[in-house]
């Protein structure tokens, strides 16, 4: 007997976008915090939802990673 799991994707949703305190390390740009809502999905269910900050550069669009 086989089984097969189909792992349909992930969606995501922007949520919201605001301006972050700092500069990019790579042009100097403004740092963008954006606000993202992740739907995993199998076979067409929704598992989970998380949500998610991730940061961005306006000018070179590069994702910036923080560390604390």
């Amino acid at each position: 007997m086989c089984c097969f799991v189909v792992l349909c994707g992930v969606q995501e949703k922007e949520l919201g976008r605001q301006q972050a305190p700092g500069a990019c390390p790579y042009c100097g740009g403004k740092v963008e915090a954006v606000d993202v809502e992740s739907q995993r999905k199998l076979l067409c269910l929704p598992l989970c939802f998380k949500i998610k900050r991730k940061y961005f550069c306006s000018l070179c669009s590069k994702r910036l990673v923080m560390y604390l």
